[in-house]
Order: C-alpha cells, then sequence, then structure tokens
C-alpha cells in the first residue's frame, strides 16, 4: 500500500485534483460567496440611510460596522466550508453542495425582502423577510448535516454562520413586530 501523501484525503489538497484546479476552486467559491454579499449589500446601502434609520430595533442589535465585519468572515468561511465538501471526490457531494446553494439563494433573497420591499409593503415585508430567514435556518441546518459528514471542519466551519442567522432572526422578528 503506498504511503499517504500530503495531497490525500487527509492533506490540504485532494490526491485526484491538481493544485492549480484546487486553488481556482477555491477562489470561484470565495468570489461567489462575496458576489452574494456584495449583491446583498447594494440593497441595504440604499435603504438604510431611509427607512431603516428611522425605523424601531431591538435593543440588541449591535453597531452597523458590527454586520460587515461578521458577514465578511462569514462569507469566508461558507466558501471554505463549500471548496472542503467539494474537493472530496469519493463522497457523494451533490447533495450537499445542492443544500449550499439554496441556502446561498435564501441568502441573496433575505435582503432585498426586509430592506427592499418595505418601501412598498411595509411590515408586511417584514414579516415575509421573516419567513426567508427562517426557510434559510432550516436551508443552512440541512446544509451542515449534509457538510458534516463529508468534512467534519466543513461543517463546523458553517455553524457561526447558523448562530447569526437565529440571532439575524430575532432581530428581523423585533422589527416586524414593532414598526
Amino acid at each position: 500500500m503506498p504511503a499517504k501523501s500530503a495531497y490525500s484525503r487527509g492533506g490540504l489538497l485532494s490526491a485526484d485534483r491538481g493544485i492549480g484546479t484546487q486553488v481556482a476552486a477555491l477562489v470561484g467559491f470565495l468570489g461567489a460567496s462575496f458576489a452574494t454579499s456584495a449583491l446583498g449589500s447594494l440593497v441595504i446601502v440604499s435603504n438604510a440611510p431611509g427607512w431603516y434609520a428611522a425605523a424601531s430595533k431591538a435593543p440588541w442589535t449591535p453597531p452597523g460596522w458590527v454586520f460587515g465585519t461578521i458577514w465578511t468572515a462569514l462569507y469566508a468561511a461558507m466558501a471554505v466550508a463549500a471548496w472542503l465538501v467539494w474537493r472530496q471526490r469519493s463522497a457523494p457531494i451533490h447533495g450537499a453542495m445542492r443544500a449550499y446553494a439554496v441556502q446561498m439563494l435564501l441568502n441573496l433573497s433575505w435582503a432585498p425582502t426586509f430592506f427592499g420591499m418595505y418601501p412598498m409593503l411595509g411590515v408586511a415585508a417584514l414579516w415575509l423577510a421573516l419567513a426567508v430567514i427562517a426557510a434559510l435556518a432550516a436551508a443552512v441546518t440541512t446544509t451542515i448535516v449534509r457538510f458534516g459528514p463529508i468534512s467534519t471542519t466543513a461543517g463546523l466551519l458553517m455553524l457561526p454562520y447558523l448562530s447569526w442567522i437565529v440571532f439575524s432572526g430575532s432581530l428581523n422578528l423585533y422589527a416586524a413586530v414593532n414598526n
């Protein structure tokens, strides 16, 4: 039996994918993750100084700069988690990657629902956004459950994201009830 190389399943890079392919994939996952962030940020930036600035917010709402800092770390962790799963060719990854794609689409849809639809729909948009974030929490949970058996590290990297989604859901609920 040949010795395990540093690039085998136990190492950072998988033996059956070249380092160039793996680096390109990681950059691709990071790019997709930060593109999702940038798209969501557009609607937030354009609406935060307006209706949201005057809205009633939960007493536990952190300062605005905290959101950008946390989300940057979470989007990076999500991308690395997806990459860790993607690189495990010996595992059945299709369901896990589908779950990841669904949660990314739900993630992308929350900001336009919460921030962008409020001027048109009022508080109904906040309740709709709460439904989106609940679906997002379920999708992230599914992603974690599917990632974990393929890569424990990937599953663990998604846990802070789920925690932040639940926290964000509490902020969303407060806004829906109090505006």
